[in-house]
């Protein structure tokens, strides 16, 4: 497909499978800010490998001392959508993350008035007055993998080791398109640290070609991104899709060697978790031998929970177990 729009081109890579490299380069004009149904940017197939690069979450506006959050013309830019062939809806799409670059040397936090866990926002209203905004840049040595955070009213200033990962990651929602800040059972802005290099996710596939996104890199983020933003990064990404076919998941999943993990996205909190907690149980019984209840006592015991984010539309929670303490798979193949 030849998008004049883009940058696009494909090109095979050197290796044993000799498996297809689909490259992209977005201008800002290219840039989505919806997960839904859209003309695809590239038809990849199954064992493609997707070369890409994203936008942060400011557009690459924010610069410089002086630069406001009026010049951002959106929220969480979108790189895509990759049509997946042989994607069709009661499928998983496998997206195995491979490699994640910061791509530049600097990154931005910010605080913005209505947003932010502990702000007033349209859930919580208060009568006191808002948090101001205010930006903070972050310096980035990608040789000592680590950046530097400064603070504004003091002469502090502290290292951050990097974690790079995708805060959007997800496919088109199944009867509406979906804004671009909100997570749900598409994935989209689930601000997870699990989407980073070396795990996999999975995604429940409700259109053909399942639609997949990616944007609002960060160079690193604390639990709950409890200010409204991580260390925001754009992003030079690489991964490898497949497809389960006939295999029907409910919500966005990750593993890695280590563990398996459950992803929950809703307000109030504790559904949050309900819902991370229900479909990790679902995963396990459905792969191994244990029983729901066998299942629900041990990760009583051993299970874990992490919320990725608190001030979007929609929360996160991601429940974890890790394999060690889980009996063998019934096909018999190892975790």
């Amino acid at each position: 497909m030849k998008l004049a729009a883009a940058v696009l081109c494909l090109a095979v890579a050197s290796t044993a499978a000799a498996q297809t490299v689909v490259r992209y380069e977005p201008k800002e004009s290219d840039l989505k800010y919806l997960f839904g149904v859209a003309r695809p940017v590239a038809t990849v197939k199954p064992g493609d490998i997707i070369d890409t690069k994203t936008f942060d979450c400011f557009v690459n506006k924010i610069r410089k001392p002086g630069d406001t959050l009026a010049m951002v013309p959106g929220d969480n830019p979108l790189t895509g959508p990759f049509y997946i062939e042989g994607a069709e809806p009661g499928d998983t799409l496998v997206v195995k993350i491979l490699e994640l670059t910061v791509d530049g040397d600097q990154g931005v936090g910010a605080l913005a008035p209505g947003f932010g866990a502990l702000n007033a926002t349209n859930y919580t209203p208060m009568l006191h007055t808002p948090v101001p905004e205010k930006i903070w840049f972050y310096a980035i040595d990608r040789a000592k993998n680590e950046a530097t955070f400064s603070a504004l009213d003091s002469k502090f200033s502290t290292r951050i080791p990097l974690h790079p990962f995708l805060g959007c990651l997800g496919v088109a929602p199944a009867l509406e398109s979906r804004s671009s800040v909100t997570p749900a059972e598409h994935g989209g802005n689930m601000d997870a640290p699990e989407a980073s290099a070396g795990n996999t996710a999975y995604f429940p596939v409700t259109q053909k070609g399942a639609l997949l996104y990616l944007g609002d890199g960060h160079a690193a983020m604390g639990d709950g991104e409890i200010a409204g933003t991580a260390i925001e990064v754009p992003m030079h990404a690489r991964m490898q899709v497949d497809v389960i076919k006939g295999q029907k998941i409910a919500w966005p999943r990750f593993e890695n060697e280590r563990q398996i993990m459950a992803l929950g996205a809703y307000r109030p909190l504790d559904d949050t978790l309900r819902i991370a907690f229900t479909e990790l149980i679902g995963w396990i019984t459905s792969e191994t031998t244990l029983s729901q209840l066998d299942a629900y006592q041990l990760l009583s015991q051993v299970g874990r929970v992490h919320v990725t984010e608190m001030v979007d539309p929609n929360y996160v929670v991601i429940a974890s177990i890790d394999k060690k303490f889980l009996p063998p798979r019934k096909n018999g193949k190892p975790w």
